[in-house]
């Protein structure tokens, strides 16, 4: 322990040297007459500094100006112990000694043996302390570079999730004859319904994250329907009965394909995707399908898709259809005409309508503009 180091500042050179005699042996020993000094004294002996003898009654600055001084600069009183010497026995010393951050108090007369092991006790116990702080300073260090490169990999399993879905959803709307503007327009829609229902039903039990995996997940809606045979899925006209049945297995079919994908997606998306794509044809009413869910026994990621889906059918054009204007499209949800929907998500439709329909606006265009390349 020979390069540490005690301070002992007194103005009385004697008492000084009987403080410097007790702990020779085990520290090296630096004495200061005054506070100025004192302070000096310390910056000179960064890191090396065991421990701090401090008298209270000195000229120029006295011991509890040090102290002051001595949290104002990076609360050194807080890594070195700091004794305050007094001939003042009183509780009142005491407690002014303590409330201004010295570690403990030593009494003159001196007693070797109690000034030795006060000093010693406190000087263990800060080194454990500042020891403990080290290490968790350190462990802080290592869990932040292992948080940093966990959420790297999570932002990358993200992607992939994302790259997996998009591309096996692009693959079903080519086949479809929908453009890859059909899926920008429902995770868009989908994402300005649910942002507005988070900021205003905080019940539902949205948030950011939640947004986002749902958004993505909705790309799924109608993977199903690469099963459906193309006589079905591209008849210009309507469905039969029997037709419409096997219209209708898009649901129940994309379930089975999700399934087959869950080793290869995240849990969340994977469990997202199952449900919105089983059940994004669900009514409000019951009356929906492929298991006639009621009210909120339907999940809020499906009633979102199920919203967008039907707006987007309405302003596009379909192999049965020509698209309605947009204003058409929104009174006819509105109206109920194509089903009953959560009369919260019909609120959150009609306040997020222009964003919708600007959506609408910029992808069709978008579109245009790829036919006429």
């Amino acid at each position: 322990m020979a390069d540490r180091s005690i301070l002992v500042v007194d103005d009385n050179e004697i008492n000084r040297g009987i403080l410097g005699e007790i702990f020779k042996d085990k520290y090296n020993i630096l004495e200061a007459g005054d506070g100025l000094e004192a302070l000096k004294i310390m910056e000179e002996n960064e890191g090396k500094l065991a421990a701090v003898l401090l008298d209270i009654v000195m000229p120029e600055m006295d011991g509890y100006q040090v102290l002051e001084e001595m949290g104002k600069r990076d609360n050194l009183n807080d890594v070195i112990p700091v004794l305050m010497i007094t001939a003042d026995t009183s509780t009142e010393a005491e407690r002014a000694s303590y409330q201004k951050g010295a570690a403990d108090v030593i009494h003159k007369p001196f007693d070797p043996i109690i000034v030795d092991r006060r000093v010693s006790r406190n000087i263990e116990l800060y080194d454990h302390k500042n020891n403990l702080e080290s290490q968790i300073d350190d462990q802080t260090r290592v869990l932040k570079k292992q948080f940093i490169y966990l959420k790297k990999q999570e932002e990358k399993l993200k992607n992939s999730n994302e790259k997996v879905i998009d591309t096996i959803a692009t693959i079903v709307e080519f086949r479809s004859m929908e453009s890859s503007y059909h899926l920008k327009r429902i995770k868009g829609f989908v994402r300005i319904l649910a942002l507005t229902a988070m900021n205003n039903y905080p019940e539902l039990g949205l948030t950011p994250h939640l947004v986002d995996v749902i958004t993505q997940a909705s790309a799924m809606h109608d993977i199903g329907k690469i099963s459906v045979p193309d006589s079905i899925l591209l008849k210009p006209g309507k469905l039969t009965n029997e037709e419409f049945d096997l219209m209708k297995s898009h649901t129940t079919r994309g379930s089975e394909i999700i399934e087959l994908l869950k080793d290869v997606q995240d849990k969340e998306y994977y469990e997202m995707s199952l449900d919105i794509c089983r059940h994004h044809h669900e009514r409000y009413d019951g009356r929906g399908y492929p298991d006639g869910l009621k009210g909120e026994e339907n999940s809020i990621g499906a009633q979102l898709t199920a919203l967008a889906d039907v707006y987007d059918a309405l302003v596009s054009d379909r192999v049965y259809k020509a698209a309605f204007p947009m204003d058409k499209a929104y009174e006819m949800i509105k109206d109920g005409e194509c089903g009953v929907f959560n009369e919260k998500l019909l609120a959150c439709f009609e306040f997020a309508r222009p964003d919708m329909e600007k959506l609408v606006l910029e992808t069709k265009a978008a579109e245009a503009a790829d036919k006429n390349m």
